[in-house]
């Protein structure tokens, strides 16, 4: 998910599971959570016995070896996980009830979810992009920019798309630059360098 963090202690990281289906704001500013967490993409069958090829979504491809259950489609039809091993950086699986190359074909470019109470524990600075999109940022001198509507991954760092009235901001996610990250009041405060706002 990939991928921020305390006042300043390190870079704000934001584990993957992507940015469409985890949140979204209302008109009246309200945040809402998603039930359900990306992992995974169907790429492809694999092999005769109905396994499928998985583009990992995911910063912890760890967790399909101890899943049960995973959520398929938007319908969030759930499987049975029955095996799942790493193979050149993607993931083989098999589910319950899919047992020959084409029962696993129709499956291709399906989503693969979790739910959210499944997410895996993050560290001390570290939030789902669910929990970032939709907050409302200021300025340490009280500027209020707008609302987090869009992450964007640039490989270096993530990139905050603040929109405000009549204007949006591309905030970096730096030590730096991200000062405060206040979950409980949907709020993140910032330090934006020279020129940012020109």
């Amino acid at each position: 998910m990939r991928r921020p963090h305390d006042a300043g202690a390190r870079p704000p990281r934001v584990p993957h599971p992507p940015p469409a289906p985890e949140a979204s704001s209302s008109g009246a500013g309200e945040r809402v959570a998603p039930s359900d967490l990306v992992v995974g993409r169907i790429l492809a069958p694999w092999g005769y016995r109905g396994e499928v090829k998985v583009e990992i979504l995911t910063d912890f491809p760890e967790r399909f070896s101890r899943l049960r259950e995973i959520l398929v489609g938007d319908e969030r039809r759930p499987y049975r996980v029955q095996a799942a091993r790493l193979h050149k950086g993607a993931i083989l699986l098999k589910l319950g009830g899919i047992d020959t190359p084409e029962q696993a074909d129709a499956l291709r470019g399906e989503i693969l979810y979790v739910p959210l109470s499944e997410a895996m524990p993050l560290g001390k600075g570290e939030y789902y992009h669910h929990q970032i999109l939709g907050l409302t940022v200021w300025t340490v001198e009280g500027e209020n920019l707008g609302r987090i509507s869009e992450i964007l991954e640039t490989g270096s760092n993530d990139v905050y798309v603040v929109t405000g009235e009549g204007r949006e901001v591309l905030v970096p996610a730096l030590k730096s630059v991200i000062r405060e990250v206040d979950l409980e009041h949907g709020r993140m405060t910032v330090a934006l360098p020279p020129g940012l706002l020109d």
